[in-house]
């Protein structure tokens, strides 16, 4: 599964480790006759050079213009010696600008920053790198019926037309690729986080010479499941592993109560007051419950979360009280979105595997699907075929009405071989977002990985503050190995509300 709008709030990667160091706005510049552009950052101890780079927006179309792609390099701080590295971070959506979030996206430690360069690009169509504006509402998306967000798919492409076509991971690694030439760095460290994840095994396909290793955290592969079963799945493991870890509630309880849920919630939908208000069916409760609520877990493991109270929000919910629940509803809508919209249904559209044909007209696609539906052999764990992959933004039918784009080829349709580096993938044992199973097939696609399943965390797990997983992938990038990872064991368990009968 791909970021969720929430996905990465409150992605603080840096705040573990990098807390306080990007200060303001106005730092150096390497295109801008000496003076910085706004958004420059300033970091405290470190030089910064800003600029842009001019690419097509669709190669081979220049009556379609142009994108101005914004960097910025935050420097090593020991001066007299070459930086031993560059780490080049993206932190998922697709749609999330780096540049902006700086502070919660460079992912590393002081430590490294001695000595190693970090390498911010917003990519093409967020932030500084003119951002994508095809008429939908960040909330909106998020928040509305699916017929709602099946007409605002349709719209953006509308809006875009032929320009669509420039907006996919291989142009944005592309750009990325031309930032590395232009600062004449020779080998980059890829940091994918989330869709980050998807997106820079893109990068090292298209431009093997230039990569260094690879650490993705909150991994899946491009080829992974096209109903999204092992999130379904994911749901169920999560209740499970959080009541056996507590003590305060019975695992397969919480599963059969959230099966009972979700089938009443099919057949009586309840309306929940806030940002909307919202439908609350049996789809947009399983967004809630997959995305939202397993994102960020474990990042302040002594406060409870929207995962550890959703086993006594099921339980009371079973047997008449909704007022859990309708809190569980509250707390996970109520945080702004990070991503651009636009950016994030254009890139799902293009990029991922649908399930029917592009060239199809819409009537034949809505069969091909219905099909494709009709064939799934369970895999959804307390959900329905239908209200699971209706819970699915950027999958599922969201984008059966998303215009065909002719010669555009997918990631998952290039059997270019994947570059001989070291590569760390991590998976937080609770997430649903981008769970175990799917971060075990995208270390699979390497010859030389190392996974690591970090429990009582999350999406993603470089989130729990012990240093632990950041420690682990300072070690990685240091030596390209990850060094022992016995810490994790030392992650504490989250809490969980306690069940009452």
């Amino acid at each position: 599964m791909r970021a969720g709008v929430r996905s990465i709030m409150g992605f603080g990667l840096a705040a573990a480790v990098l807390g306080g160091l990007i200060t303001g706005c106005g730092g150096g510049t390497e295109d801008w006759g000496g003076a910085a552009p706004s958004w420059c950052p300033t970091v405290a101890g470190h030089g910064v050079d800003c600029g842009v780079v001019e690419r097509p927006l669709v190669q081979g179309r220049a009556e379609l213009g142009t994108v101005q792609v914004g960097y910025a390099r935050i420097k090593h701080s020991r001066a007299d010696v070459e930086a031993s590295g560059t780490v080049l971070p993206n932190p998922g959506g697709p749609g999330v600008p780096m540049i902006g979030h700086a502070a919660e996206a460079a992912t590393l430690s002081q430590a490294l920053l001695d000595d190693y360069d970090v390498l911010l690009i917003d990519p093409r169509g967020t932030g500084v790198s003119d951002a994508l504006d095809c008429g939908v509402g960040q909330d909106a998306y998020q928040l509305d019926t699916r017929e709602a967000q099946l007409q605002a798919v349709a719209h953006c492409g509308q809006q875009l037309g032929e320009k669509a076509a420039g907006y996919t991971s291989a142009a944005t690694v592309d750009d990325f690729d031309a930032v590395r030439a232009k600062l004449d760095i020779d080998k980059v460290i890829p940091y994918g986080i989330s869709y980050g994840t998807y997106l820079l095994p893109i990068y090292a396909q298209r431009h093997p010479d230039h990569v260094q290793s690879i650490v993705l955290s909150g991994a899946y592969p491009n080829d992974s499941d096209q109903l999204q079963r092992p999130n379904a799945e994911a749901v169920s493991l999560a209740l499970q592993r959080i009541c056996e870890r507590s003590h305060v509630c019975d695992g397969n309880t919480a599963v059969d109560d959230l099966r009972t849920v979700a089938t009443r919630l099919r057949d009586k939908p309840i309306t929940v007051a806030g940002k909307g208000p919202i439908l609350l069916t049996e789809a947009k409760f399983g967004s809630l419950v997959f995305e939202a609520a397993t994102s960020n877990v474990g990042a302040d493991p002594e406060t409870l979360t929207p995962l550890g109270m959703l086993p006594a929000a099921l339980h009371s919910a079973v047997r008449g009280d909704d007022a859990g629940l309708i809190e569980f509803v509250r707390r996970t809508t109520d945080e702004p979105a990070y991503e651009n919209i636009g950016l994030y249904i254009t890139v799902a559209c293009n990029d991922y595997a649908p399930l029917w044909s592009p060239e199809a007209a819409l009537p034949q696609r809505e069969q091909q699907f219905g099909e494709a539906l009709a064939k799934a052999s369970g895999g959804f764990g307390a959900f329905s075929a239908q209200g699971f992959t209706a819970a699915q933004r950027d999958g599922g039918d969201a984008c059966i009405r998303w215009p065909g784009i002719k010669g555009l080829q997918r990631p998952d349709q290039v059997r270019t071989a994947m570059p001989d580096v070291p590569v760390l993938v991590l998976s937080g044992d609770l997430d649903a977002i981008t769970p175990d199973a799917n971060g075990k097939l995208a270390a699979a696609k390497f010859a030389h990985s190392t996974f690591v399943s970090v429990p009582n965390t999350g999406h993603v797990p470089d989130l729990e503050p012990s240093g632990c997983v950041v420690g682990i992938v300072a070690h990685f990038v240091r030596t390209g190995t990850a060094g022992p990872t016995d810490c994790v064991t030392t992650i504490p368990p989250i809490v969980v509300a306690p069940v009452t009968n």
